[in-house]
């Protein structure tokens, strides 16, 4: 493991065990975000983890690890999957003991920017739940706006009821949570909201509610419902990717497609990232716009080789290498 930017950047290293960091973890609870609804939760310092338990060739968190293990940064989101993987094994060892196992509630948020991760934890965390025996299926029904709001009175909580029936067994995934709520008092996107507040309700421990989008937004769509905020008891943030990461990105993505970035093309990617990322602080897209690139890069090679060997084929090297010259982006 390689520690970059104060954030853990894994190499498909595959430990036995769960992460071996100290991060932070915001959690949410009616009473912490009631005494605070104007400022951020704080985040809560864990103590620095014991030395990790081996996991057996069984084990359902073995898959969920080999998935987590090549994804670059993202430490406290994966330290928060082991501790809700933890939390389950243990409840199923209290019941067996004639403990209590108690009941609890997996409603998330997630916050940060696009490209920072946040669909493919979500699908991520509806596998261990499934693999735990949570969610009877572990699929993902993934939604925005459009999807839940309708377009007259009554409309929006049917089409709600459909999605939130179709997601039961699984995890409903809602990107941009907020749009829900900017339309005002006669929006049919607060329709939307309470539906899926009463849903939470009737399908009790049936599903998981991910709510995604930018951190502002998401803490002020949060304030637009009195019981929306104590039934997410889990809010996970998502940060940006330092530049070393989304460099480290691009190498592990050209890689997989068997490509080689010539160094020289790893430093022109550094400067244009350095420069598009302080142009565009609040909209860069991250590891998203780090795949653009590398796949249109693909496209420019392609149209390069194909000029320079008009009559031959190109040798394995130059097939598999991507030069300066085939960067190239709209700006």
């Amino acid at each position: 493991m390689k520690q970059m930017d104060d954030r853990v950047v894994s190499t498909g290293g595959g430990g036995s065990g769960r992460p071996s960091r100290q991060i932070n973890v915001v959690l949410r609870s009616s009473e912490t975000f009631a005494a605070s609804t104007s400022s951020s939760a704080q985040a809560l310092d864990s103590e620095p983890v014991a030395a990790a338990r081996p996991l057996s060739a069984n084990d359902p968190y073995l898959e969920i690890q080999r998935e987590l293990d090549p994804m670059v940064g993202l430490d406290n989101v994966k330290l928060l999957i082991y501790e809700i993987y933890a939390l389950l094994q243990i409840s199923r060892m209290r019941s067996d003991a004639g403990l209590s196992g108690g009941s609890h509630v997996y409603h998330m948020i997630f916050t940060g920017n696009p490209g920072t991760g946040k669909t493919s934890i979500a699908r991520i965390v509806a596998k261990l739940f499934n693999k735990m025996g949570v969610l009877s299926k572990g699929h993902m029904i993934e939604v925005e706006r459009a999807d839940l709001v309708g377009e007259y009175i009554g409309h929006t909580a049917q089409k709600t009821r459909d999605l939130v029936r179709k997601a039961l067994g699984g995890v409903l995934f809602v990107d941009e949570a907020y749009s829900l709520a900017r339309g005002g008092e006669k929006d049919f996107g607060k329709e939307a909201i309470d539906t899926l507040v009463k849903a939470m309700e009737d399908y009790r421990n049936q599903f998981v509610l991910i709510l995604a989008g930018y951190p502002l937004e998401i803490e002020n769509f949060l304030m637009t419902n009195p019981g929306l905020p104590s039934r997410f008891p889990i809010q996970i943030d998502f940060p940006d990717y330092s530049i070393d990461q989304l460099i480290q990105i691009a190498e592990l993505m050209a890689k997989d497609r068997d490509y080689t970035l010539m160094p020289q093309t790893i430093f022109k990617l550094r400067q244009h990232l350095m420069q598009e990322k302080a142009i565009s602080m609040f909209s860069f897209s991250n590891a998203r716009y780090v795949r653009n690139i590398i796949e249109k890069a693909f496209r420019h090679q392609a149209v390069r080789l194909l000029n320079q060997y008009s009559s031959s084929s190109p040798g394995k090297q130059e097939l598999m290498t991507v030069r300066p010259e085939d960067l190239k982006w709209d700006k």
